[in-house]
């Protein structure tokens, strides 16, 4: 009766009793499967954090300037509102000036006005200005697509090492022979383990990805309405 039990006692004493345990006794392939989504959690919870930073900064260095260019009557008072800001509103404006300054009047002057553009120089200043604006787009874009393609594959790397640890765990058990659930229930939690990490991955990546990705989606609007309104105020100024 002792010599039965024997075996029994042993095999639960060398169950896992917490988590960190199930990963450590756990097979290579498994482990491999969570360090690699342990990567990936790093890269990106990076990604957002970095992110997160890179729209604050945005935010707080084009405000003052947009209130500027609110109050601005002329295209002289949005360039004096340039030199105290900077960011997307202000390189886009820059590209337009540049374009202006560079590009002479197809519309002869008269005696009562300054020369004035014609309607296909105005089109091409609106070319001018959605290149910039996709430009920042995809400025502001960069490493975004990263998070969706970490919250898409994480969970097909977890299910991948769940199922090869289920399969080790099987193959040990058809060695050993023994048919208890304690000979096979360390292999499948640890199995498990990999799906379960996988899911923490992709939830905040997917999470992430879609609050930055509208957030650039308003900020694009954001600029191509400015572009508009740029060029209603040069309508304004005289200059159109």
């Amino acid at each position: 009766m002792v010599g039965a039990l024997a075996p029994v006692a042993q095999a639960q004493a060398a169950l896992p009793t917490n988590a960190w345990e199930l990963i450590t006794t756990a097979d290579i392939v498994t482990q491999i499967v969570l360090a690699l989504l342990l990567v990936l959690s790093v890269i990106s919870w990076s990604i957002m954090a970095a992110k997160w930073r890179e729209f604050r900064r945005f935010r707080s260095s084009t405000r003052e300037f947009l209130h500027a260019f609110e109050r601005a009557r002329s295209m002289n008072e949005v360039a004096l509102a340039t030199r105290k800001s900077s960011g997307a509103f202000v390189r886009i404006f820059e590209r337009a000036e540049t374009f202006l300054t560079e590009t002479p009047p197809a519309m002869a002057a008269t005696p009562d006005r300054s020369a004035r553009f014609s309607a296909s120089q105005v089109e091409a200043l609106r070319l001018v200005l959605d290149s910039q604006t996709n430009a920042e787009r995809d400025a502001m874009s960069r490493l975004i697509p990263s998070l969706a393609m970490i919250g898409s594959a994480s969970p097909l790397i977890g299910l991948l090492g769940t199922v090869l640890g289920i399969i080790q765990s099987f193959i040990g058990l058809s060695t050993t022979g023994t048919a208890s659930v304690a000979a096979v229930a360390p292999g499948v939690a640890a199995a498990l383990t990999a799906t379960a990490m996988a899911l923490a991955v992709a939830i905040p990546a997917v999470f992430g990805y879609n609050i930055f990705a509208n957030r650039v989606n308003r900020i694009e609007g954001e600029l191509e309405g400015f572009g508009s309104e740029l060029i209603a105020l040069l309508v304004r100024d005289g200059r159109i």
